[in-house]
């Protein structure tokens, strides 16, 4: 038999490790580029099917299929060489049945190299977490805010906000969690409920618009880089890239137009020729 090849990739006990320690550090990631730059400095890289909306220009993650999840999640397997990577499933991927699930999850982490899937866990979901992880698949929960099932509650809403809503939530929370999910996201909640999800699971949470009482925060990295012209009440710009990327353009631009781009430094020429001198 031969030895196993060493990984430096951080693990699921690495993540388990993180509940009540120090916050895990968590961003999405849906290309080669950005998972390089990303890697060294995040605990987690989500492959999320927001990847949709934000490079596809769909209005929903709806939308969004499988074949889409592995291409983007290949390419961040790529240039990922310590972060622990989970890839979405798509809506309609692991809602029919549990087989449906366990074959498009495996399909997942054999074609991307992925270490886990992520499944939005509404309380029917906990027989299907249960079923994966029994198969040796890391299955990580989201619960609150569920963007796939944004046509059913008409938009992006925030949750918990009357008790009835509050109490599902919860127990969405704690079926995942009895069920067997590696970690959890909560999207969307009152600080209180996240306050109250975070002690009541046994595995860390990681919160998007679910304030500071989680085990960890993720946005949704082109947001956090100002790359859209309106985000989420949630987020905090650190970087205005959308800025920055327009004044490039446009320097780009008026060299060209005004023929300052390209230059001789700029210009491939014959060996041995002189370089061609600026009309």
């Amino acid at each position: 038999m031969s030895a196993q090849s060493g990984t430096s990739r951080k693990t699921v006990k690495d993540i388990a490790a993180a509940k009540g320690a120090i916050p895990l550090v968590c961003l999405t990631a849906y290309t080669a580029p950005m998972a390089e730059l990303l890697d060294s400095r995040c605990d987690l890289l989500l492959v999320g099917d927001s990847v949709g909306m934000v490079v596809h220009g769909l209005p929903t993650t709806v939308g969004v299929t499988l074949e889409m999840m592995i291409l983007h999640g290949q390419a961040v397997m790529r240039r990922s060489t310590q972060a622990f990577v989970v890839v979405d499933m798509p809506f309609g991927s692991y809602e029919a049945g549990l087989e449906q699930a366990f074959h498009n999850a495996a399909r997942l982490m054999k074609e991307t190299g992925c270490q886990a899937v992520k499944i939005e866990a509404g309380e029917y979901a906990a027989a299907t977490v249960r079923h994966l992880v029994d198969r040796g698949v890391p299955v990580m929960a989201h619960v609150g805010l569920r963007p796939q099932a944004t046509h059913v509650d008409g938009g992006f809403k925030a949750k918990g906000r009357t008790q009835a809503e509050r109490q599902r939530v919860m127990a969405e929370a704690k079926a995942a969690d009895g069920a067997g999910c590696f970690a959890m996201v909560i999207e969307g909640v009152a600080e209180d409920l996240a306050r109250e999800i975070t002690g009541s699971v046994s595995c860390p949470t990681v919160g998007i618009g679910a304030s500071s009482a989680c085990d960890g925060q993720i946005l949704v990295t082109e947001d956090l880089l100002g790359l859209f012209d309106w985000t989420p009440k949630f987020v905090r710009r650190y970087a205005d890239l959308r800025g920055e990327i327009a004044r490039a353009v446009e320097g780009f631009a008026g060299d060209v137009r005004a023929r300052r781009f390209p230059t001789s430094a700029e210009t491939y020429a014959l060996k041995g020729a002189a370089p061609a001198q600026p009309s």
